[in-house]
């Protein structure tokens, strides 16, 4: 099964024009209106709501399930040490230069085509919806999270990021933590006072050495890592507070809060996370969309980078043409001929397949 000559055509012509269209973070009005456009020049009836677009397949029938084909449009800054214009698609040597082209422009367009053609199978067992969200790269509230209400439920979301089309069917998740530890101000040549430091490097020692008893086996261990530690303000003085930072990658095994919880019952500090709603994923390798992989000769890993999987609550599986390793680099690129066996791989994977 290869795609049609016009769906690759049009994917990479389309690709171009998101590259030669800035579309920074909270900043993706341009490139919203350009894929809007794009679809109703299609004979598409394209929604909008912020500077997401998304498309139903015409054939919907509530009871059916919904497989949703996401990807971001929104980029990150040109790193330093572009020697092209990140905004001039550039075509060299089977690489298409540009900001955006791998991360996610090429995934965005591919899973695009793979909609394109499924929604013409009459027998198709689910539901569609293609949607361009916003604010993935800052992990915003603007972008697919604040999209998914309108969308309905959702039985299976493909997660289009660049990962040489090998299914990631894990990701970790991310709390950011903010500890406070406090004691009692004192003069420090005398015997007073309480200090916080001490009691906070009780805790820090706990979270150096503590390891969850349940291992992903896709993801490994849950991480936790110290970042930053501030307490004080003179010499003389024991401090009533110390303050410190935590970075925790979950895994699959623990949401979340479950993470929180653990914690909070074996420190003795003020644990407060900044946000708890970028959890982790993991689908089982008995799922059929793995099982469709795995039948075309598909690897799969478990992903140690967060998307938009992170504010998915249903199955999704993260796939797409392109390599990570060269997301948010100087001279960012992707090979058509990626895109083309992006564009393939998908619709193969998906082609009949059964969701619940």
């Amino acid at each position: 099964m290869t795609a049609t000559a016009s769906l690759f055509d049009d994917s990479l012509q389309l690709l171009k024009q998101l590259i030669a269209t800035p579309s920074f973070s909270r900043e993706e009005e341009a490139t919203a209106a350009l894929l809007f456009t794009f679809l109703q020049e299609k004979g598409y009836a394209p929604q909008r709501q912020g500077n997401n677009v998304w498309l139903r397949s015409a054939d919907w029938r509530d009871e059916r399930p919904t497989l949703l084909l996401n990807s971001h449009h929104d980029t990150v800054k040109p790193a330093q040490g572009w020697t092209l214009d990140p905004f001039s698609p550039t075509e060299q040597e089977d690489r298409l230069h540009g900001l955006g082209s791998n991360d996610a422009g090429g995934p965005l367009v591919a899973l695009l085509a793979a909609f394109r053609h499924l929604e013409t199978q009459t027998d198709r067992p689910y539901n569609l919806i293609w949607a361009a969200t916003a604010e993935e790269e800052i992990s915003g509230k603007n972008g697919i999270e604040s999209l998914l209400p309108t969308l309905g439920p959702i039985a299976l979301g493909i997660v289009g990021e660049p990962t040489q089309m090998q299914m990631a069917i894990a990701e970790k998740g991310l709390m950011v933590l903010d500890g406070t530890a406090y004691g009692q101000a004192g003069h420090a040549a005398r015997d007073e006072g309480d200090n916080a430091i001490y009691h906070a490097l009780r805790d820090v020692e706990w979270f150096r050495t503590f390891e969850f008893p349940d291992v992903s086996p896709h993801l490994g261990k849950v991480k936790m890592s110290v970042t930053q530690i501030e307490a004080g303000s003179q010499h003389n003085v024991v401090p009533d507070r110390c303050r410190f930072v935590v970075d925790v990658r979950t895994t699959e095994c623990y949401s979340n809060l479950e993470t929180l919880e653990i914690i909070r019952r074996h420190v003795r500090s003020d644990i407060q996370p900044r946000s708890t709603r970028l959890n982790p994923s993991g689908l089982p390798l008995d799922h059929p969309v793995v099982q469709r992989g795995l039948s075309l000769g598909l690897s799969h890993y478990g992903s140690p980078t967060l998307s938009d999987q992170a504010l998915m609550p249903f199955p999704t599986l993260k796939i797409g043409p392109g390599d990570s390793a060269r997301s948010h680099t100087a001279d960012e690129f992707i090979r058509p001929s990626e895109l083309q066996e992006g564009i393939d791989l998908y619709i193969r994977l998906l082609e009949g397949l059964a969701i619940h």
